[in-house]
């Protein structure tokens, strides 16, 4: 190439700083100019393809995809004078940079969008995989017996081994007050078989369990009948009612009335005595004996045998509340009502309810209110509560400790409505019903404030339907009162030092255990019970 072009191209690239080749495009023969019209269109496809996919190009040179500084697109003379012009190189480069920079930022966009999608998409199978558990998290067949269709029985425990030089004895199960004080230990006895069952099952030795009050207190026939029939894990005990039995029987059973046996026990017996009481201490016997009671049965989470009106389980304790597809609040015209025929409860229940009522709607039915609900149409009575009302008085009749009856359960969360409750404790009801079913009228100062509450859920469905995401989680179970007698009765490493209540009656009424007013500024107790 003549000197004179060589600088009157490199003048042109100088001056403008870009890209023109007219020069020496004009000394190309016409089969290079159509080798390189040739190359770029191929390489203009290849730009296009790769911004699609947003995908770098690879090239030996370092160089990006723009095919106007690709090596490719210059002719040997332009290769020529590459080295010779400085600022083109750095044209190039700067270019070069810019490109890069310009596309790694729409990929990073690019990034950003599909990683938020990928989380949504996350979040919405998470979201699917809780309804799916929730409604029906485990299938019959690995899902506890004590479920409706439950089928999962319990193995045998595991042997826990003493010091070297020592027997191994039987594992101790959390199913007594002093082992779990925080829980009612309900499925632990439900699902508690002892290590050498299958020993006692060929042994063919029961457990007997004398009921001191005779059969007709309690609905249950002599023998193994109630154990074979509920199909309890443990199903090695008998009932009797024969009282002559009583200094060979392994249980003594007490309901409401203790009455003393006439005979000394041995002090190495394992015989247990129990008492069993379904009412609050204001409708139970003062029993006034010391050292004489091994284990109660009440409705009490500190008893030894917890036998509450109604048990909730979650079926996975994970998941306790799910999204319902449905208005609770639809079509419900009226705020609260209360079926009610005893007029002289000792806590006020009545007095709230009529000051509640100067601040919000409540209808009080049956011998108390205005409104009137025979037994005989229960049904239609409690039909007509789903349909209109949107809030029920679950007021139980004392205010005492884990004090929770069929009104709060049965009147209430069985059905699509809102209770409002007065009886247990605040943290009563915390650990024995479902998370957010009810609203405690000790959450608020005064009944008046309670009714501004209500009034905000009158008016706002969302806020009044999240009382209603604890359905579809759990059921309220059949404790299987006599499974977990026998099962507790099997449980030798417990029995092994005896327990007594030195005061039951203390235990069972004394300070803290009941209140006639609020539970706001009640302080707990302590409750007495010593080992031998």
């Amino acid at each position: 190439m003549p000197p004179s072009i060589k600088n009157e191209e490199r003048e042109v690239w100088k001056s403008k700083g870009s890209t023109h080749f007219s020069l020496t495009s004009t000394r190309l023969t016409h089969q290079q100019q159509q080798q390189q019209q040739q190359q770029q269109q191929q390489q203009q496809q290849q730009q296009q393809q790769q911004q699609q996919h947003l995908i770098l190009p690879h090239s030996n040179t370092g160089y990006d995809y723009d095919d106007k500084y690709n090596d490719e697109t210059y002719s040997p003379e332009m290769e020529d004078n590459k080295n010779d012009d400085k600022n083109l190189l750095s044209i190039r480069k700067t270019v070069r940079t810019t490109k890069i920079t310009n596309t790694e930022t729409e990929l990073t966009n690019s990034e950003q969008q599909q990683q938020q999608q990928q989380q949504q998409q996350q979040q919405q199978q998470h979201q699917l995989q809780q309804n799916q558990i929730a409604s029906d998290p485990l299938q019959p067949n690995v899902r506890a017996w004590f479920f409706k269709n439950g089928k999962y029985y319990p193995n045998p425990a595991p042997v826990r081994k003493k010091r070297k030089g020592k027997k191994a004895h039987l594992q101790g199960s959390k199913l007594f007050p002093f082992q779990d004080p925080h829980s009612d230990r309900i499925v632990n006895q439900l699902m508690y078989v002892p290590s050498n069952y299958d020993e006692i099952k060929v042994s063919g030795k029961l457990k007997t369990i004398l009921l001191y009050n005779g059969l007709g207190p309690w609905n249950v026939k002599q023998g193994r009948e109630v154990f074979l029939r509920s199909k309890c894990p443990v199903d090695t005990c008998e009932i009797t009612a024969v009282r002559d039995r009583a200094n060979t029987a392994d249980m003594i059973l007490y309901k409401d009335h203790y009455i003393p046996t006439g005979f000394r026990r041995p002090a190495n017996s394992r015989q247990v005595t129990m008492l069993y009481y379904l009412e609050c201490p204001y409708h139970t016997q003062n029993v006034k004996v010391a050292d004489a009671i091994n284990w109660t049965a009440t409705y009490r989470r500190d008893s030894d045998i917890v036998a509450p009106y109604e048990k909730w389980q979650y079926y996975d304790n994970r998941i306790q509340q799910i999204e319902q597809d449905r208005n609770y609040a639809s079509n419900k015209t009226k705020r609260v009502a209360w079926f009610v025929s005893n007029c002289g409860a000792r806590n006020g229940r009545l007095q709230y309810a009529h000051e509640l009522s100067k601040y919000i709607e409540v209808d009080i039915y049956g011998a108390c209110g205005n409104y009137k609900c025979s037994r005989v149409t229960a049904d239609k009575c409690f039909e007509m509560l789903d349909r209109d009302y949107k809030f029920y008085l679950a007021f139980e009749n004392s205010n005492c400790k884990d004090y929770v009856t069929e009104k709060f359960f049965v009147n209430a969360l069985n059905r699509n409505i809102l209770p409002i409750v007065m009886g247990a404790r605040p943290e009563d009801y915390e650990v024995s019903a479902p998370h957010r079913s009810y609203i405690h009228i000790d959450e608020f100062a005064s009944a008046s404030e309670l009714a501004d509450y209500l009034h905000i859920l009158d008016k706002d469905d969302k806020l009044y339907n999240s009382y209603f995401n604890w359905k579809g989680t759990g059921e309220f179970i059949n404790t299987y009162y006599w499974c977990r007698v026998c099962a507790a009765l099997h449980d030798e490493d417990s029995l092994r030092k005896s327990r007594w209540y030195t005061d039951v009656n203390d235990w069972w009424r004394g300070a803290g255990v009941c209140t006639n007013g609020s539970w706001r500024n009640f302080k707990a107790r302590k409750d007495i019970i010593t080992d031998d």
